[in-house]
């Protein structure tokens, strides 16, 4: 077995205080990444789930490899992708850029979809503990790597009662030295409570970001001193304030046709949350942050156990990312002023 490393890495360019600020640890585990991670879903290239859309679009390879490499170099140590991102695609890009580096980061993957790799379609879901072993031996392979330092049931809706038999079998895998923690990536608060009785579960995945605030899901995590790996953290882009009301996403991204998603309708930004994203601009961009880097600060700001997973497919948008770390969190008083220009003072919805 691989000697199993923490996965912590030096932050260059982030002042003592800051990184120490900003210290991150996995649950109840001794695996420590940076507070900020990288999501692989774009850098897997299009793929469809039942036909439709599911990725973002063309991507190209080497400049995905660089993006990684120069996040590395930027203090960036936790990379969390899934077997479903472009039907294996992502896990292949991030296993090939990490390469002799793979020990000093933690990689983080996800199962549960079952999938056609040559057509690149996501065809339905298995949990069944034979089909675990299998996504994850599979996982392994694509990633160059025989040991996940996080494992994460996809599947976000399955039934509780289900979920019995997916933890077992993750314990198992724990105890074999396969992987060394797990987590559900889910937006049920119930869920994530019932994963947490885990011996090992280590996090919860879920949406967080300014218009989704995720208080209950927060309050899981503190109760269970857990992780919370957070998605979306821009808003699938929206934050990044590159869109405007003229934006049009093209028809092959999910962003055109997913409609769990408030942010985009149609490909189109929504118009209220790019009223109320005016509303807390300067706000956000205090200290001399971009825009991307106020809302992820926002996030660090509003619990210490968040890591923040923005996607990527550029160099360019890796270093905007990785830079939030130089600045930090927002102050409390920040993340209340936001929050109440977003919700007023008793509102956590969108």
């Amino acid at each position: 077995m691989t000697n199993q490393q923490t996965g912590t890495f030096q932050q260059t360019g982030t002042s003592p205080s800051t990184s120490a600020s900003l210290a991150r640890r996995l649950g109840r585990t001794d695996i420590e990444p940076s507070a900020l991670g990288l999501g692989c879903w774009a850098i897997g290239g299009p793929f469809t789930m039942f036909g439709q859309p599911d990725g973002w679009g063309e991507v190209n390879d080497e400049e995905s490899v660089r993006a990684i490499r120069r996040a590395l170099d930027l203090g960036v140590t936790f990379f969390d992708t899934a077997d479903a991102y472009g039907t294996g695609h992502s896990e292949r890009v991030l296993g090939r850029a990490l390469g002799a580096d793979r020990e000093r980061v933690v990689v983080a993957t996800k199962f549960g979809y079952t999938y056609d790799e040559e057509r690149r379609d996501l065809t339905g879901s298995d949990t069944s503990p034979a089909y675990v072993r299998r996504a994850c031996e599979a996982s392994l392979r694509r990633l160059g790597t025989d040991y996940l330092d996080l494992y994460q049931l996809h599947v976000g809706d399955l039934p509780v009662s289900e979920a019995l038999a997916v933890m077992e079998t993750l314990e198992d895998l724990v105890a074999a030295g396969t992987i060394r923690a797990y987590g559900w990536s889910t937006d049920d608060a119930e869920r994530a409570e019932f994963f947490a009785s885990g011996t090992n579960c280590a996090v919860v995945q879920h949406d967080l970001n300014l218009f989704r605030p995720a208080t209950d899901l927060l309050a899981t995590c503190a109760r269970h001193d857990l992780t919370s790996v957070d998605r979306t953290p821009l808003a699938m882009g929206l934050l990044t304030g590159k869109y405007g009301a003229g934006s049009q996403l093209p028809a092959d991204d999910v962003r055109t046709v997913a409609t769990w998603q408030p942010w985009f309708d149609g490909g189109r930004p929504s118009p209220a949350l790019l009223a109320k994203l005016d509303g807390v601009r300067e706000i956000l961009r205090s200290g001399g942050r971009s825009l991307a880097q106020g809302a992820l600060a926002w996030i660090w700001g509003s619990s210490d156990r968040t890591i923040p997973i923005p996607g990527f497919r550029t160099v360019a948008q890796v270093e905007d990312n990785a830079g939030a770390l130089a600045h930090g969190p927002l102050t409390p008083a920040q993340v209340a002023e936001v929050n109440a220009l977003l919700r007023g003072p008793d509102d956590a919805s969108v």
